[in-house]
């Protein structure tokens, strides 16, 4: 998928725009078709840049996170990153909420085509107290930063038996200023076929939204489930941050 291709799904970036009104103001059918024909898709400037540096600024303040995970330790690559305590930033918390029932219909029209019984509320915080119930109840938006040689190896985001299907990434930097390398890229293994790669060319407060696990892909005899992982490429200079959105918690 080229930035072209997404020129047209245009939502405002002001600061004083609420959440919910800059998510709606995006062409949904659009960035549908882009999930089902992809697995992902771009929602260009969803931030604005006053608000990816409010954000990337709180990395430093241990009091925003419950965790610090340095990749390197895990075998998850290199860099590091921190998960968001409850409650949320407040934009974050807005965003969360205001894209799942966007996403909730593109996840329960998948689940459907692969067969798959499981169907998600309408809205995020009854999906949230799902989560809750099986024992899901720390928080899962997370804050990653990056500095040269770091990369994140190719993974899927599941915490527990309950995991939303789609999940949601800004990129907080701005590529050839802020750093350069570290292109988000999704693999798509295909049953009986060489793996797809896709490489999703960000710009500094666009966000993209990815199929976490499986999609449904139509065949000549119906639909097939296909795989993905989600990674970063190393960075060659400066520094990268992202804020990543998973619509489920953590056991």
């Amino acid at each position: 998928m080229t930035r072209a291709s997404a020129d047209f799904i245009v939502g405002p970036t002001s600061a004083d725009t609420s959440a919910e009104t800059r998510i709606a103001a995006y062409d949904w059918q659009a960035l549908t078709n882009e999930l089902d024909s992809f697995g992902c898709a771009m929602l260009p400037k969803l931030l604005s840049p006053e608000e990816c540096r409010d954000i990337s600024g709180l990395y430093p303040d241990e009091s925003h996170f419950r965790s610090h995970i340095h990749m390197a330790r895990h075998g998850f690559g290199k860099g590091e990153y921190r998960y968001f305590k409850y409650p949320l930033p407040d934009l974050l918390g807005g965003l969360r909420t205001a894209l799942y029932p966007h996403l909730a219909g593109v996840a329960n029209a998948w689940n459907s085509r692969m067969g798959i019984d499981e169907c998600y509320p309408d809205d995020h915080a009854s999906f949230l107290q799902r989560c809750h119930d099986a024992g899901q109840t720390r928080s899962t938006p997370l804050l990653l930063q990056y500095v040269p040689g770091d990369f994140n190896c190719l993974h899927q985001d599941l915490y527990g038996d309950l995991a939303f299907p789609i999940q949601v990434a800004i990129l907080l930097s701005e590529p050839n200023k802020d750093f350069t390398g570290g292109e988000f890229a999704l693999t798509e293994q295909r049953p009986r076929m060489q793996s797809r790669v896709e490489v999703v060319p960000l710009r500094q407060g666009d966000a993209v939204a990815f199929a976490v696990h499986n999609r449904p892909v139509q065949g000549t005899k119906g639909n097939y489930r296909v795989n993905l992982r989600h990674g970063v490429s190393r960075l060659r200079s400066g520094m990268r941050h992202t804020v990543g959105i998973i619509f489920h918690d953590a056991r």
